[in-house]
């Protein structure tokens, strides 16, 4: 799959799905109006709660907030968490036509689901879920730009391995990967057309990276190497971005396994390693130089 087919497909969601209409079915509401409604049924909320839920700026969310008020379907009320503000909840009317609408689209999406077997249902919740967090996840990195590293990254990179190091307490003397002889010229380490490493930035400044190079002493097999996040880009799904891009590099390169070392130290780490394939090992491969690592792994490409 590449950008246009991936896009092609989209659109062809848009359209089935009724969201270029501007009536939901037979239920007089707009296909933004439903949604506000979807998310008010499940908690009462403000402007910019609602801008936030339906991934909007906050004038559209105001705009559908106040024609949906002119139309009788929410009010306003007190915040009951705030005194000093004020929160949008349904109205018996708008609760009635919410019903309405679910009975609809219900009826509609079982006969979608009428259309496949057991096993492809299964397929289909498990694409939907992959896809809407990828959606997610290029949401929360947009400000975020991944590049391959360059020379003029050495310092800036090396200093984020130190400093997530230190966070963890991996330092240098118990022999972990922050004490490596190479680690302030790490563009020439990954020169090689069999190697990448990938750096993060936030605007100017380097954030994060991550890579993978042949694992010494061990044909046809890479090692996944120094990926170090500084705390405020964690939780965007970075780590899965940059271990996503070293696997396809790698089996383009022809990889047939790729090894990591870490500790339990990083057990965020060792969870997504897990769940993208990687599978436990007792014995350490190759000639990495970092005995103290505890938690070997391995994943066949």
């Amino acid at each position: 799959m590449n950008p246009a087919s991936l896009r092609d497909l989209s659109r062809q969601l848009v359209r089935q799905l009724g969201m270029l209409e501007t009536q939901c079915g037979e239920v007089s509401l707009t296909p933004v109006q439903a949604h506000a409604l979807i998310e008010l049924e499940r908690s009462p909320c403000s402007v910019n709660q609602m801008a936030k839920l339906l991934n909007v700026d906050k004038s559209n969310a105001s705009r559908t907030l106040n024609r949906l008020s002119k139309l009788g379907f929410i009010k306003s009320i007190t915040n009951p968490k705030d005194k000093r503000s004020q929160v949008t909840t349904l109205t018996e009317h708008g609760l009635r036509t919410l019903q309405q609408l679910h009975q609809q689209q219900n009826h509609h999406y079982q006969q979608v689901l009428d259309q496949l077997p057991i096993e492809q249902l299964t397929q289909l919740e498990s694409a939907l879920t992959i896809y809407n967090q990828a959606l997610l996840n290029t949401e929360r990195q947009k400000d975020l730009k991944v590049r391959p590293l360059i020379h003029t990254d050495n310092s800036a990179i090396a200093s984020v391995i130190r400093n997530v190091s230190a966070e963890f307490g991996l330092t240098e003397e118990q022999g972990y990967a922050v004490g490596d002889p190479t680690l302030d010229c790490m563009s020439e380490v990954y020169c090689a057309s069999n190697a990448q490493y990938w750096i993060i930035e936030a605007g100017e400044t380097v954030v994060g990276g991550g890579g993978v190079a042949p694992l010494i002493g061990e044909e046809g097999v890479c090692e996944l190497q120094k990926m170090y996040f500084l705390p405020q880009i964690r939780g965007k799904g970075l780590a899965k971005t940059l271990v996503t891009k070293a696997l396809n590099f790698a089996q383009k390169q022809g990889y047939k396994h790729c090894y990591l070392e870490t500790t339990a130290e990083l057990s965020a780490a060792v969870a997504l390693y897990e769940s993208l394939g990687f599978e436990h090992i007792k014995q350490a491969m190759g000639n990495t130089g970092h005995e103290v690592c505890e938690i070997r792994m391995l994943k066949v490409l």
